[in-house]
């Protein structure tokens, strides 16, 4: 099964666009495209050419890799290519970006080790300079120990996918590219919008100290490398859906320069004019009308054909009337953030679960209503028994924290999703606050709620949702309901759909998901319901849960009427700004 993009798709420059758009620089050699591939035993790994070619980034797994076939237990991935680096590219060091690589790498160059990363979900970056030769062969080494093996984030990858579980994949999965810098260089950027001070903090960080000049706004600033510095800003622009402003700058570090962006934003929880708790951004109460967004494609798995797959995801829950996505159980590339910041869209991103098995007790009971919340310090019970395993959620955490921290779109951390691997949620909340302070938090989406956080977060799928004001003063908020099912012929990934409620076609389904909003989630607003999060986006193999089918070709429901319908719920917020066509 192949989306539109997937079809045309240049083999020779997939996904060919800068990977890192917050911290950009001239020198730029992107490395995705066919590989020298070999996937089986570690004692069977040829000695000479590998037998395969793989396109990269796109896991084994996927159709578009060219491989298409499931990894078994114990055996590696090798990767290997040839290149030479264009003359006059280096200018002093050469560094090597990896986007993602699930799960553990080796990285060799010419025959020496660069170094090794651990985690599916993260980018990492050696410097490769002294072993650079006129030809150069990188070779990349991947093990990964099983999907349901693992201490770390596997989100909803499984090695028996079906229902709400998806195909597990592994290998590179992101893109891969090289970039010069002088000897002396730029690391990494902090920006922390500060909305009511007219002002936005920017922190430079650098492989050695220095000087660091900024141009901002026609203005011209100095620093110490790695220091606070605060930049004023006249006539602030504020960023919102509406109107997704953002400001460029550029940094200097002697012979290194860097461009981004930000945008000016605040989050926050406040009570409404009628002492209602309710999501405020930019010192005014805003509904996130919301989608469940699982980012797989038919033919790339975890990663999309292209970036104009990205943006028609984007552009068509906008046009909806949508202005919000919930990035659900999975780390997008950044490019996708910096796409929801260039065209106005909300996230909501949830930390990757992982853990030990789940039980239906603990998941899946809930769901029906046959069990109340249970307090999460029960690690067995939760799937967090391994102390290595809370060790590395932690890791995990702040590496998702730190890596997403710079996008103005990403307004909302979800902490923990219907128990899957829960445990002390409440601290938690304590290390994403000390990481950040600028955006709100949902510690325990769905059930098992601890108190904690900054949203009553419920999750309402089989029975009929009545609002319900959380008594600890926090904003109350509906992270996921509807998925209501409609399987497309000649647009199914199987012929075993499965849904919460199935529907026979689209106009069936267009109404009863008017019916949905007009009688439970329109009338809950004024009651004070400040989000709603509808499963979801598009199908994904079995689950035809979407309003996209999983090959992003047919709209399952009617677009006017769906349209209608979000005019109507911006109208019960007091405002039709939000809806954008």
């Amino acid at each position: 099964m192949n989306t539109p993009w997937g079809e045309k798709i240049d083999k020779a420059a997939p996904l060919p666009e800068y990977p890192r758009p917050q911290l950009r620089r001239e020198s730029y050699l992107n490395l995705n495209g066919s590989w020298g591939f070999y996937m089986g035993p570690q004692e069977a790994k040829p000695q000479g050419s590998l037998p395969e070619t793989i396109l990269v980034p796109f896991s084994p797994e996927s159709e578009l890799s060219g491989i298409h076939r499931q990894k078994a237990a114990g055996d590696i991935l090798c990767y290997r290519r040839s290149f030479h680096l264009p003359k006059g590219f280096n200018r002093g060091r050469v560094l090597l970006h990896f986007g993602a690589v699930d799960h553990t790498a080796l990285v060799l160059l010419n025959g020496r080790e660069q170094g090794r990363h651990k985690g599916g979900y993260w980018p990492f970056t050696f410097d490769i300079t002294d072993s650079l030769r006129e030809r150069n062969v990188l070779e990349v080494t991947v093990a990964d120990e099983g999907t349901e093996r693992l201490c770390d984030a596997r989100g909803k990858q499984s090695s028996r996918p079906g229902g709400i579980w998806y195909t597990a994949q592994s290998g590179i999965w992101q893109a891969v590219w090289l970039e010069s810098v002088p000897e002396k260089y730029i690391t990494g950027l902090k920006i922390t919008p500060l909305f009511d001070q007219q002002q936005v903090l920017l922190q430079v960080n650098t492989n050695a100290p220095g000087k660091c000049s900024i141009a901002l706004d026609g203005m011209d600033y100095a620093a110490a490398a790695g220091a606070l510095i605060h930049l004023p800003l006249e006539n602030l622009r504020p960023w919102s859906p509406e109107d997704p402003y953002l400001y460029e700058f550029s940094v200097s570090f002697g012979a290194d320069t860097v461009q981004s962006y930000f945008g000016m934003r605040k989050c926050a929880v406040e009570k409404d004019e009628k002492g209602v708790p309710r999501l405020f951004l930019n010192n005014r109460p805003l509904f996130h009308n919301g989608v469940l967004d699982q980012g797989y494609w038919p033919e790339g798995l975890y990663t999309a054909p292209s970036e104009e797959a990205m943006i028609c995801d984007i552009q068509t829950m906008k046009a909806l009337g949508f202005n919000m996505l919930r990035k659900h159980i999975k780390i997008e590339p950044l490019r996708w953030y910096y796409l929801c910041d260039r065209m106005g869209m909300l996230v909501w991103q949830d930390m990757v679960s992982g853990g030990g098995p789940y039980r239906p007790a603990v998941v899946t009971a809930p769901a029906v209503g046959l069990l109340t919340n249970r307090v999460d310090d029960n690690y067995a019970a939760f799937g967090r028994k391994s102390e290595l395993s809370r060790q590395r959620y932690y890791e995990e955490l702040t590496a998702t924290v730190e890596l997403l921290y710079n996008s103005p779109s990403l307004v909302m951390w979800v902490a923990f999703n219907e128990g899957w691997g829960q445990f002390d949620a409440l601290k938690a909340v304590e290390q994403i606050r000390a990481l950040d302070g600028t955006r709100t938090i949902d510690h325990a989406s769905g059930w098992h709620d601890q108190g904690g956080g900054d949203v009553y977060s419920r999750h309402v799928y089989f029975r009929k949702f009545r609002f319900r004001r959380d008594s600890l003063g926090r904003a109350a908020v509906l992270s996921e309901f509807g998925g209501y099912a409609l399987g497309l012929p000649g647009h199914r990934w199987t012929e075993k759909d499965f849904g919460y409620r199935k529907f026979t076609d689209e106009g069936q389904l267009t109404a009863a998901l008017i019916k949905l909003y007009d009688r439970e989630i329109i009338p809950a607003i004024p009651q004070g319901l400040s989000a709603a999060v509808y499963t979801q986006l598009s199908d994904v193999e079995a689950e035809v849960n979407g309003l996209l089918t999983y090959d992003r070709r047919e709209l399952k429901v009617e677009p006017d009427g769906v349209m209608d319908m979000n005019r109507r719920l911006w109208a019960a917020c007091g405002s039709e700004a939000a809806v954008v066509s």
